[in-house]
């Protein structure tokens, strides 16, 4: 566990901005590729700097980030006019997937922070200077940030129609995808293609920790298992690397995510990147909400079907037994870990479908109220604490898929799958699942992560390309086209 901040007392000064002064919204403020950033459709949040952060591994690293989050925050300064989730102090957060990884989970805590919420707009500055805090210097903060833009009150980043944004980029509607061309020469590593995909100019795709091959024997492998009555339910992923010659332009990453995976919630994390459709936890006060996802089918899949697309997922996927009782078990594991934290709960009786540009998902929505728990709610964080690993991204009983996730898939997720999000000084948070995602390991390096749930009936070649689907997003945002 390590910590960098000052000694000093933290203060924030919280200030309204008109938001209808830029219509785009949160993804507007997408122009930098240290941005820290968590939205979806026009709300959310982006922090520019660093002014603290937390790092910890292994089991005690949510406890651990949230002792010290709250000991920041105890006597801190705050003055905040606007009073909404999300508004005085903030820190951004990625934690690793488990506790027995290597990669550093974190906590870090932004100079500025521009929030937007049912149409309300503010921003934050926080320090541990001495001096005061005003809403002018706040001001000239931002424009700093936004590489010298000019910002004044009430037009805090000039407007997205007409593709306007900060700092003078284009949004990501604006934008071509990417230089992808037809025909490249497919990546090979070993002497084996990979996989013939029309690539951005010059970039290369490599598979990761596994061949296709031998992830496919591994997804074979834990089919075996389930049906020795060990396990339920196995969650494995596998990576692959994608190379870009002419560098990885994050911003435009996190832009073109939040252009078309509007339903889903955008992240960026000190190179951690994506657009997760799960929620693991959301807490407004005492209300604490969650979208469990299990059961997956490719849009592509309905090519050439008759009737309407959604009729389609509705028979296939809604109508299929392995998916339906895969999806029933993420849902059992979210709510009867809630629960002990819970004095009511609400869940769907009947997912529903949940679609997006690349896939569709039976989805369920869960709501509860918090219980006191030794006279206090219960944090975003010791919430996580409890939840954290869903079936949905491990599998079921925890211990046993566990063990064999590390057994089968010969990968250090880092921070794939685990939680990733935000949480402030009243205890509120959203903390998605880091799915949909990458790594930047380079300037001009990614890795992919993608996974799949596997129950007994499971596929291996099915299996095999639903990753591919999953990739796709991000894929895509990277100019590479499949």
């Amino acid at each position: 566990m390590t910590s960098t901040l000052d000694t000093g007392l933290l203060k924030s000064l919280t200030v309204p901005l008109d938001g209808k002064e830029f219509p785009g919204g949160l993804p507007a403020f997408l122009v930098r590729d240290d941005v820290l950033c968590w939205t979806r459709r026009e709300a959310g949040l982006a922090g520019f700097g660093e002014i603290a952060r937390f790092t910890a591994t292994g089991p005690e690293r949510f406890l651990e980030a949230d002792i010290w989050w709250r000991h920041l925050v105890l006597e801190a300064r705050v003055t905040d006019s606007v009073e909404l989730p999300g508004t005085g102090p903030v820190a951004f957060g990625s934690f690793a997937f488990s506790k027995t990884s290597a990669h550093e989970s974190r906590l870090i805590v932004p100079e500025i922070v521009v929030g937007v919420r049912d149409n309300t707009a503010w921003l934050t500055q926080l320090t541990f200077d001495d001096g005061p805090l005003t809403e002018a210097g706040a001001l000239a903060a931002l424009e700093r940030w936004l590489g010298g833009k000019p910002v004044s009150a009430g037009a805090p980043a000039g407007s997205t129609s007409a593709a306007v944004a900060p700092a003078g980029i284009t949004t990501a509607a604006a934008e071509p995808a990417g230089d992808a061309r037809q025909g490249a020469v497919p990546a090979k590593e070993g002497g084996a293609v990979v996989r013939p995909l029309p690539l951005a100019a010059g970039a290369t795709l490599h598979t990761g920790s596994l061949s296709e091959e031998a992830w496919m024997d591994a997804v074979a492998a834990g089919v075996e298992e389930i049906r020795t009555g060990a396990l339920e339910k196995l969650v494995l992923a596998r990576d692959v690397v994608a190379t870009i010659p002419g560098g990885v332009n994050a911003s435009r990453v996190l832009r073109e995510l939040a252009a078309r995976y509007r339903e889903c919630w955008t992240y960026g994390v000190d190179g951690l990147v994506g657009a997760t459709p799960e929620m693991l936890i959301q807490v407004e006060g005492r209300t604490a909400q969650a979208r469990v996802l299990a059961g997956t089918l490719d849009r592509r899949d309905a090519h050439g079907e008759d009737g309407l697309p959604m009729d389609y997922a509705t028979r296939v996927l809604a109508g299929s037994e392995k998916q339906r009782h895969e999806h029933e078990i993420a849902i059992q594991s979210l709510t009867s870990q809630l629960a002990p934290f819970s004095e009511a709960m609400n869940a769907h009786d009947e997912p529903f479908i949940l679609e997006l540009p690349n896939v569709w998902h039976l989805a369920s929505d869960v709501k509860a109220e918090l219980a006191e728990v030794e006279g206090h709610v219960p944090t975003c964080l010791a919430l996580i604490n409890a939840l954290h690993p869903t079936a949905a991204v491990c599998g079921t009983p925890t211990q046993v898929a566990g063990a064999l996730i590390r057994k089968l898939e010969h990968l250090d997720r880092g921070p794939y799958a685990g939680p990733v999000g935000w949480l402030d000084a009243a205890g509120n948070g959203e903390w998605g699942i880091a799915l949909r995602g990458a790594v930047i390991e380079s300037p001009d390096t990614v890795r992919l992560y993608a996974g799949c749930g596997i129950v007994d009936g499971s596929q291996p070649e099915a299996e095999l390309a639903e990753t591919w689907a999953k990739f796709r997003p991000m894929l895509e945002s990277l100019g590479i086209r499949s």
